[in-house]
């Protein structure tokens, strides 16, 4: 089964935003305004994902996202 294209771009965004996330805790910590604000668009964008694919999959542990 293909993967639409804005599937997949959501997908990427989700990604991207999760390894900017990744590494703004590393630089400035879980608790820093940058970090929350990083934590807070992955959530809308994990939320957008499920809203708009009708899924309650998340992210594996490995961080990729099921399918």
């Amino acid at each position: 089964m293909a993967v639409s294209n804005s599937k997949q771009e959501l997908i990427k965004r989700i990604e991207c935003k999760r390894a900017q996330l990744i590494e703004t805790v590393g630089k400035n910590g879980l608790s820093s305004s940058i970090t929350i604000q990083y934590s807070q668009e992955l959530d809308c964008l994990i939320n957008e994902y499920q809203t708009s694919f009708n899924t309650s999959k998340l992210f594996t542990v490995a961080g990729s996202l099921s399918s």
